[in-house]
């Protein structure tokens, strides 16, 4: 039986060290290409709506530069009382949005786009619910300055020592939280003919 051809060049369309680091473990030759998108969301758009078309626009933007590539889009929008929130930027940042947390829930929407010749073939949303424990000022603050979560939307880092501002967190995928849901990015790459293991 004649061996099948290889699957055409994967593209994360995605510069994001943490997304790198996550799809690395699927095992999988791909490139890395920073997506010309604006991100501003639009007038009275939802995170939901904000996630999943800029998912898709990465996407399809990458993958328009890159003829017969397969380029994977995602992104994520942390949702607080209805209203995305950003990355914090700097240490009062941070502070300010672990407070406002604080004892409540913030759900993380990361959508997932597969795009290839400039137009979106498929794609997958994964919502994660963070439970935040109450968190005293001195607790935040000694957090912040220990991993400066800067470049984060929530102020955390669920992989380090974030953890421990938690009661919970519920979802289906714990490789979602930090920015690229791996048992979704497989199920897609396996349709467009990835072998996974």
């Amino acid at each position: 039986m004649p061996a099948s051809p290889p699957p055409a060049p994967l593209v994360l369309a995605s510069t994001s060290v943490y997304r790198r680091e996550l799809l690395q473990r699927l095992r999988l030759p791909f490139d890395c290409e920073r997506p010309r998108v604006d991100e501003t969301p639009r007038p009275g758009e939802s995170p939901l709506d904000l996630a999943q078309r800029l998912a898709r626009a990465k996407a399809e933007e990458v993958a328009a530069r890159r003829p017969g590539a397969w380029a994977l889009g995602s992104d994520q929008v942390a949702e607080f009382d209805g209203r995305p929130i950003g990355k914090p930027g700097d240490r009062a940042g941070a502070i300010a949005q672990l407070a406002s947390m604080s004892g409540r829930e913030v759900r993380f929407l990361t959508a997932l786009s597969l795009a290839r010749g400039g137009q979106a073939t498929q794609g997958a949303l994964d919502v994660t619910v963070v439970r935040f424990r109450a968190l005293s000022r001195a607790e935040i603050e000694r957090y912040v300055d220990a991993e400066q979560p800067y470049d984060c939307a929530g102020s955390f880092k669920s992989e380090g020592l974030g953890i421990s501002l938690f009661d919970a967190i519920d979802n289906r995928d714990p490789s979602a939280l930090i920015g690229l849901p791996l048992i979704e990015t497989a199920r897609l790459l396996r349709v467009a003919g990835y072998a996974l293991p």
